[in-house]
């Protein structure tokens, strides 16, 4: 145990199956996935001219992310797929650190990693960390933050606790510049760390001026930001939110978080189904209020089933944008034509009786008369108590919260939903070890294997997809057809703009002024491109489609086949027209 402890065996464990899933998935396109495309091709950039160049697309500053990823094209050559190894690699030390976090809470070494790998090895985590997306990034110096405000909390000397704040302060201030979203640490979590350390005067001052240098370098950065050409300007708090129809943009807003609420406990299902039997334990009482809730449940979705038919199956069902749903690829492609479900009803109304059965069951708990009397583990660490917990992180998961109303209005995507996963899967963990049982069992663990099969099985499907489009873009081109004619998507027509381009025609650019350039509709009998205003070197002949049949049929070229793991058949994509047959 000794050299258990030592070397932070688990720790490790947690890291490198974040590591092998990874390489098991074979993670591997050469073409921008989601919004990664721009970012990969600014890390080329840096690359090769040493300077940060913004490409009109999305708003996150990147700096640490392009740094980092840029020393790894210095190393080994650019391709998309070594950017996104600089990602991966992120990813598996955050799993490392979010153990050690668990752990420094309370939380047994067993418990620890079985409550990170329910989280590291879910298909979310598992699939974003092969991209080059800011989510993982951004969530790193959240993660860091954290564990420098726990150990000011737990050090024993003021000397000790003023080192590890500057650590906390330092280290998100630099690695939140992948997104700024993660100066929440320095804005509300570390004002939270000060507060419970109130008592030490020398320790408050301390950090009380780390935390303002730590919020003048946000602010000089936030201006450098804001001339950088072709930059998306973004405020923290909208000024002005264009509500036309008030109470339907409420409505929808409401909706949105119900929505992202009822796929929490999807992504975190071993967890959540630890408490199912606390139903079945539950005084009669509380078992007749389940049973009303999940009538009242099933009545809405009957009533709701024409406009959201989707909404019974809620937690698997996948919005479009999101990366976890019933066809186990990326839901924002925006292809022609249904891709193949990979979750059948069978097994999506089964997720769904265990995500919300195990939501249901933690209520249940919740309403005991009183907490079950167990031994908990003990911890060489100084013990944080739950009020403590929540003066730490209730702060900082409510102004996560409040940030995300703006994005509401539109769309809210799962991948938002990592930071408060992260705070969820800590006192899940924690809870169940203090008033259930002092250890998670077998089942967990049988739980947490099948959700990281899951998330093997989805992120290499995911990227097979991808695959299959960068071959179907290399035949049409080998034709002697420009990538300018095909609509591959607007993921790979975003590559392809910036081929012909510096940046992406974004409407809100502002720097330098009048850079986006009013694109005309494309011609009559021409089937539209999604979002082709954004890319207006990009003129549709042919397109990529799940169906042979969609505009104007298929065209002479062989259709990709991608490899769906699990699935009875392989997954397709055809080239079609997209003019009528008689035009040049």
């Amino acid at each position: 145990m000794q050299l258990v402890r030592r070397f932070r065996i688990p720790a490790l464990f947690c890291a490198v199956s974040v590591l092998v899933c990874e390489l098991i998935s074979h993670p591997f396109a050469e073409m921008g996935i989601s919004d990664d495309g721009p970012y990969v091709s600014m890390v080329h950039t840096l690359a090769t001219t040493g300077h940060i160049l913004y490409t009109g697309w999305a708003a996150p500053m990147l700096v640490w992310q392009l740094i980092f990823a840029a020393a790894f094209v210095k190393l080994f050559g650019f391709s998309y797929s070594v950017v996104r190894m600089s990602t991966i690699l992120n990813a598996c030390v955050m799993a490392f650190v979010l153990q050690r976090i668990l752990v420094r809470v309370g939380i047994s070494e067993r418990n620890a990693t079985l409550g990170t790998l329910a989280l590291v090895l879910s298909p979310l985590y598992l699939v974003l960390s092969a991209t080059f997306l800011t989510d993982i990034t951004g969530l790193f110096a959240i993660v860091i933050c954290l564990y420098g405000c726990l150990r000011a909390l737990q050090s024993a000397t003021d000397r000790g606790a003023i080192a590890w704040l500057v650590f906390a302060v330092i280290t998100n201030a630099i690695f939140g510049t992948s997104r700024q979203i993660a100066w929440l640490g320095i804005l509300v979590m570390l004002p939270s760390t000060l507060w419970l350390l109130r008592s030490r005067r020398q320790v408050v001052i301390a950090g009380v001026a780390a935390t303002l240098a730590g919020v003048l370098f946000i602010v000089v950065c936030l201006q450098w930001l804001k001339h950088q050409p072709y930059s998306i300007p973004e405020h923290l708090i909208p000024t002005v939110f264009p509500f036309a129809n008030p109470i339907g943009e409420i409505a929808h807003t409401i909706g949105e978080f119900v929505h992202t609420f009822l796929d929490v406990p999807f992504l975190l299902l071993p967890l959540f189904a630890l408490f199912l039997p606390q139903i079945r334990k539950s005084r009669s009482r509380v078992q007749i209020m389940i049973a009303a809730i999940s009538l009242i449940y099933l009545l809405f979705a009957i009533h709701l089933k024409p406009s959201h038919p989707d909404f019974l199956l809620e937690p698997t069902a996948g919005a479009r944008g999101g990366w976890v749903g019933i066809h186990s690829i990326h839901e924002g492609t925006d292809l022609l034509g249904e891709p193949p479900i990979f979750l059948p009803t069978v097994m999506q109304i089964l997720i769904t009786i265990i995500s919300i059965g195990g939501l249901l069951g933690l209520l249940a708990s919740f309403a005991r008369s009183r907490a079950s009397e167990i031994s908990t583990p003990v911890s060489p660490y100084p013990r944080v108590s739950w009020k403590q917990l929540a003066i730490l992180l209730a702060p900082y998961t409510t102004a996560y919260t409040l940030l995300l109303i703006p994005r509401a209005t539109n769309l809210l995507f799962d991948r938002y939903m990592l930071a408060p996963l992260v705070i969820l899967v800590l006192c899940l963990v924690r809870y169940y070890q203090d008033t259930i049982s002092p250890r998670i069992p077998v089942a967990g663990v049988l739980l947490v294997a099948i959700m990281a099969g899951f998330g093997v099985v989805h992120t290499h499907n995911t990227f097979a997809f991808y695959r299959a489009r960068v071959t179907l873009a290399a035949e049409v081109h080998s034709a002697g057809i420009p990538d300018t004619s095909v609509d591959n998507g607007w993921e790979h027509n975003f590559d392809v703009e910036l081929q012909h381009s510096d940046h992406i025609n974004f409407p809100t650019i502002v720097v330098p002024a009048h850079a986006y350039v009013l694109t005309p509709p494309p011609p009559p009998n021409t089937c539209k491109v999604f979002w082709y205003d954004y890319t207006p070197h990009i003129h549709a002949l042919y397109g990529v489609s799940f169906d042979p049949n969609s505009c104007y049929g298929p065209a002479s070229f062989a259709p990709a086949h991608y490899s769906r793991w699990l699935a009875r058949t392989p997954g397709t994509l055809y080239v079609v027209r997209y003019t009528p047959l008689s035009n040049p």
